[in-house]
């Protein structure tokens, strides 16, 4: 999707309705949604292949260039007559967010379109060498049941991992799956369920609760200013958050599915997963807008709490 931007200054309010007056002084689009997983896997030496279903429209030219510009393979996306591509548009005035304005199409795919996309994904995974499958989902149609349970197959009979950042609508279809991170909100309300305290024991009984209704090999759950929780199937732990000096939260969760993904290709010890995926997250918090990771500063920063 698109992340555009009107900024500038409000001083008077509209004489047709009570609401502000914004003069534009500049305006800009940034890749957001998935592609901003993208730009953090990219950012940290991997490469990233963006699969996806966007309208056959002018946003989606747009969108096309900005990943030209960024050098990201758009060899999995599908265009589709009968969609638009998502755009949010932010209106910011002296450093206040006023409005955003949506313009997207979230009813699910329709079978054939479904098809379509994941012929698109059977071909680079028949192509290219694929270390690990990213489900970035985003509640927008693209995502359904039953592309999840085809990818979950093709994946697991060519030995693929496959992490989840999963939304609410289809927090239970992602059966089969290596690594499944919600946050502490979206476990809440995919299970229905009130976690009382944030501690181990409550936290272990929400996961074995979760895994009886979908299996999976193993859960990391960001839990805000508490750290992360990770459980492998064997045993499970909570890393603290580390002190920070917190700028804007936007976009951490792609950040730490960035690296918990790459971690995982790479058949990183759980622990050190979490522990290497909740720094990332905090770091990127430190920045004011959704940015990735600065990989140096990762290393530096690993390199500095290890010793």
């Amino acid at each position: 999707m698109i992340d555009a931007y009107y900024w500038g200054k409000t001083e008077r309010i509209s004489p047709e309705a009570p609401v502000p007056i914004v003069s534009v002084s500049h305006t800009e689009n940034r890749l957001g949604g998935a592609a901003n997983v993208a730009l953090n896997v990219k950012a940290l030496g991997a490469k990233a292949i963006l699969c996806a279903a966007v309208g056959n429209d002018l946003k989606a030219d747009l969108l096309e260039s900005l990943l030209d510009e960024e050098h990201l393979d758009k060899s999995g996306i599908v265009r589709l007559d009968d969609r638009v591509t998502t755009v949010k548009t932010r209106v910011i005035s002296q450093h206040q967010h006023l409005l955003r304005v949506d313009e997207e199409m979230t009813t699910p795919l329709n079978q054939s379109d479904t098809e379509q996309l994941y012929q698109r994904i059977v071909k680079l995974v028949d192509e290219q060498t694929i270390d690990v499958i990213v489900f970035e989902d985003y509640d927008k149609g693209v995502i359904t049941p039953e592309l999840i349970d085809k990818v979950v197959a093709l994946a697991n009979d060519k030995n693929i991992p496959i992490t989840v950042d999963p939304k609410k609508a289809q927090f239970l279809d992602y059966k089969g799956v290596t690594l499944f991170k919600p946050n502490l909100k979206e476990l809440r309300e995919g299970l229905k369920v009130e976690i009382g305290k944030v501690d181990l024991p409550h936290l272990d009984e929400a996961v074995e609760l979760l895994r009886k209704k979908m299996p999976f090999e193993m859960a990391l759950i960001t839990l805000s200013q508490h750290g992360v929780y990770i459980h492998d199937g064997k045993s499970s732990t909570i890393i603290p958050a580390h002190l920070r000096n917190i700028a804007d939260v936007s976009g951490a969760g792609d950040t730490v599915i960035s690296v918990a993904s790459l971690c995982l290709a790479l058949d990183t010890e759980p622990e050190i997963t979490a522990r290497l995926a909740n720094l990332a997250g905090g770091l990127v918090c430190e920045k004011v807008g959704v940015v990735p990771v600065d990989a140096e500063l990762l290393k530096e920063e690993a390199l500095r709490i290890s010793k």
